[in-house]
């Protein structure tokens, strides 16, 4: 697996994993729970994961939505 996206805003992580499974692009999102133990204060980021056979197309999907992947 390969890193998409690292984030502290909840909002856009649903919106980016909307846009992946709209793709049928599978994803699964890392570090919930150190983000939940943390106190839900926004200082550790979550981090969106996928397959290394889709980073590509995922990351194409991401950019045409104008979401900022930080690279």
């Amino acid at each position: 697996m390969k890193e998409l996206l690292r984030t502290t805003d909840p909002t856009l992580m649903a919106f980016a994993q909307m846009l992946l499974r709209g793709e049928d692009i599978a994803c699964f999102e890392f570090d919930v729970n150190t983000s939940i133990i943390e106190g839900s204060i926004g200082i550790l980021p979550r981090r969106l994961m996928v397959a290394d056979r889709d980073h590509f197309v995922a990351t194409a999907v991401m950019r045409d939505n104008d979401v900022d992947l930080g690279q």
